[in-house]
């Protein structure tokens, strides 16, 4: 339900994300090292997914090559029934305008720009249509309707990144990814991030995809795919803290036992 006129969405792609056999290799020759080695997934509409792994595993590689912000070498990835791994770096950029938001660690806020400048900067740089009272909307949802005139160095840490999460919601994109997005925050702080984070899934039908080392935020998600060796490790529904890092540190052993033997 569109909360503007009272009328039903337009229905998404049940898939929201889709990912085919992506394959990723940095660097060359000797030196060459494959952080995804043919990664197909798929995430429905409306999901709250965390991509968690050792390091190396490959979860930054995966998120840029899904958000568009890397090309893979090879597979495809779809976002809300439509391929972007086609075309050049303009249509590119157009397709991350429209259909995607981002979440940074470190928010990523203009520090001459006020809170509500910060928000609709997106809206400005697709040439798109600046809704001033939705981003107020969008703002008040986050608990910040009293900053809007404010710059991001008299917010706390807390605060920029509740900016930044409006920023990412107001082009009302099919996927929002958001990489360590608590990272940089105290622990009352992430918790609130990450509730608007799950909400955003939840009551507003945006799929999303977070990238993160913590098992305190993974429990947070609807699931969380595991990385190993830029391979899918497995996925687990309806994770709890317990059991992530019970996952995460059979991972970390199996990877640290590849590394000893060489392989």
């Amino acid at each position: 339900m569109s909360r503007r006129t009272g009328r039903p969405e337009p229905a998404r792609n049940a898939e929201a994300l889709r990912l085919d056999g992506v394959r990723k290799v940095h660097g060359t020759g000797e030196a060459a090292v494959t952080a995804l080695d043919g990664v197909s997934l798929g995430l429905a509409a409306g999901s709250f997914t965390a991509v968690m792994g050792p390091s190396g595993s490959g979860k930054s590689t995966l998120l840029r090559c899904a958000a568009g912000l890397d090309r893979p070498d090879s597979g495809t990835v779809v976002v809300d029934g439509e391929e972007m791994t086609g075309g050049d770096e303009t249509a590119l950029t157009k397709f991350r305008r429209r259909r995607i938001g981002f979440v940074f660690q470190h928010y990523n806020l203009l520090p001459t720009l006020t809170v509500a400048q910060n928000t609709v900067l997106p809206l400005r740089l697709a040439g798109r249509r600046v809704d001033r009272e939705r981003a107020r909307e969008i703002l008040a949802q986050v608990g910040l309707g009293d900053r809007l005139g404010h710059f991001p160095d008299q917010l706390s840490g807390g605060q920029r990144q509740r900016v930044a999460i409006a920023r990412a919601l107001v082009t009302e994109p099919g996927v929002v990814f958001a990489d360590e997005p608590t990272g940089a925050l105290d622990t009352r702080s992430a918790r609130d991030v990450l509730r608007l984070l799950r909400e955003a899934a939840r009551l507003h039908g945006r799929t999303v995809v977070m990238v993160t080392h913590d098992p305190v935020a993974a429990s947070y998600a609807d699931s969380v795919l595991f990385l190993a060796d830029g391979r899918l490790a497995g996925r687990m529904a309806e994770p709890t803290v317990d059991a992530v890092a019970e996952r995460l540190a059979h991972l970390g052993d199996r990877a640290g036992a590849d590394a000893e033997s060489g392989v």
